[in-house]
Formats: structure tokens, C-alpha cells, sequence
């Protein structure tokens, strides 16, 4: 038997209209004053000791919304770390 991992998003979920939770991982300092560009965006940002800094967006989009985030977020040349489903309840 195969375990699903908790961290995995139903695959039933996913559409090109239906939004799903995601977080978004970027090498770099993105302004937490970004989030008023975009509606229900959080916006956290770590710097490791070595003082490197990686912001992480947490938000609901739809393929569109996450698509257009990703192209804007690349046009501003922020390096792509991550990008993640959340797991939900549906």
C-alpha cells in the first residue's frame, strides 16, 4: 500500500479555473509592500546567517493568476526556488 504524502495536493483539484492554495519560494528581498499589488498575497521573507534573504508568497491562484505571478516575478529577475500546492480539504 502507498502512503500519500501530506504535503501533496489532490490531483482532483486541479483545473485551469479552480483556485488552489500555493507557496511560492524566490532567491532575493521581494517588498512586502508587493502583497498591495495583489489581492489575499502574504508575503514572508528569511535571511539565513549568512545573510541571504528568500521571500515566500502565500496565496490562492487560479492557473492564470499563478502563471501571470510567475512571468511578473521572473521580469523583475527574482531566481525561482519553489513552487507548491498546499493540501486541502476537498
Amino acid at each position: 500500500m502507498e502512503m500519500k504524502n501530506n504535503n501533496d495536493c489532490y490531483r482532483s483539484n486541479f483545473s485551469l479555473s479552480q483556485p488552489i492554495p500555493y507557496q511560492i519560494k524566490i532567491a532575493g528581498r521581494l517588498s512586502e509592500n508587493w502583497s498591495d499589488w495583489m489581492d489575499q498575497v502574504d508575503i514572508q521573507i528569511d535571511t539565513d546567517p549568512a545573510g541571504f534573504a528568500t521571500t515566500t508568497l502565500t496565496g490562492t491562484f487560479d492557473q492564470a493568476g499563478l502563471i501571470g505571478l510567475l512571468r511578473q516575478l521572473y521580469s523583475l529577475g527574482y531566481p525561482l526556488i519553489s513552487v507548491n500546492c498546499f493540501q486541502t480539504d476537498n
